[in-house]
């Protein structure tokens, strides 16, 4: 089986994912620029806060296209137009308003972007949908934001062009706004508690269940390429999970989960590696191919309900939060740089 890894589609959402994170530390940069230039106590404390907000989001992010699995670069356009704007923020043409006005027209980029790309995994498969479930949280997150912006921006631009004060309080702006919000935009996004400290086990599971829909697409579809769409994606996702479980996780839980159960562990991901690989000569179009796949399935649900009981246990009672909160750190940062190379590997 010639597999293709990268779909078209999955690839272009991606790229956006990837263009989204580039304006993420744009925003960043912008908020930590403007708030040493704001008088208003107010005011700046509600910088401060989205400032947080975005720095909180931005882990968010990271944990979205990593669990998404198709890493790609931001489209170059939004490179070059984040260097013009870098060079006009930093610059004195504009005013502290127009300055604040430019960044309200990125959050609102922003927040589109977000909703297009939650739209788009809808059509484009449920195991998309369910990898980027996170960005639902930066999504409605931008959306208040930029309801709050327009408040500021409201009080900031009376002050300038009279300087003197807007008839309606600034805060009282902002609660209209984000009241009206909630009933337009909460059908559009759903608001989740999903938070960039999440521990190993959490990060692990979320892996788990995207194999799980992948499985299921497969099997409900009799589309020769749809099925070896989501065996591509299937392929990438147990080798970059399992890789990184084998670097990062298995050493660091072998002193209390037990040499015996921890190689139990690499082993069974040493079949399903040869597994993947017969699978992967098969053409899709033949009777055989899903027979295999469901092999396949079986070996590997029975591998994520010894993790998610015993290791996952082992896990919580061994390890304190933070500790848990680093390995899951660490194992994102191998998965993404495991992706890398996978991606490399195909080109």
């Amino acid at each position: 089986m010639a597999s293709t890894l990268n779909d078209t589609k999955r690839a272009a959402i991606g790229m956006q994912l990837s263009s989204i994170k580039a304006m993420q530390e744009l925003l960043i940069s912008n908020e930590q620029a403007l708030i040493p230039l704001i008088s208003d106590t107010e005011i700046r404390e509600r910088f401060q806060k989205m400032l947080d907000d975005d720095q909180k989001n931005m882990g968010v992010l990271d944990t979205v296209i990593v669990q998404y699995g198709n890493p790609e670069e931001p489209k170059k356009t939004v490179t070059e137009f984040i260097k013009k704007v870098k060079e006009l923020m930093a610059g004195s043409e504009l005013s502290l308003y127009e300055k604040v006005f430019q960044h309200e027209l990125l959050k609102h980029q922003q927040a589109m972007s977000g909703i297009v790309v939650h739209k788009a995994a809808q059509k484009v498969g449920a195991d998309v949908e369910a990898a980027i479930t996170p960005l639902n949280t930066v999504n409605f997150e931008n959306r208040a934001h930029q309801e709050q912006w327009k408040g500021m921006l409201e009080v900031l631009g009376v002050r300038e062009l009279t300087g003197q004060e807007a008839d309606q309080g600034l805060w009282a702006r902002v609660q209209d706004a984000v009241a009206a919000l909630t009933g337009v935009a909460g059908s559009v996004v759903t608001q989740t508690s999903d938070k960039s400290d999440m521990n190993v086990q959490d990060v692990i599971r979320m892996d788990h269940q995207k194999v799980s829909t992948l499985f299921t697409e497969l099997n409900q579809s009799n589309d020769p390429q749809k099925i070896q769409e989501y065996f591509g994606q299937i392929y990438k996702d147990l080798m970059v999970h399992s890789k990184a479980e084998e670097q990062v996780v298995y050493p660091a839980i072998r002193s209390f989960y037990g040499d015996d159960n921890t190689q139990e562990l690499y082993d069974e991901q040493a079949q399903m590696a040869v597994l993947l690989d017969e699978i992967k000569a098969i053409d899709p179009a033949h009777s055989e191919f899903k027979v295999k796949v469901n092999q396949l399935k079986d070996m590997v649900m029975d591998h994520v309900r010894q993790e998610e009981s015993t290791m996952f246990i082992a896990i919580r009672n061994n390890c304190s939060s933070e500790q848990s909160e680093q390995l899951a750190s660490q194992f994102k940062a191998a998965k993404s740089q495991l992706q890398e190379e996978l991606k490399a590997s195909f080109r």
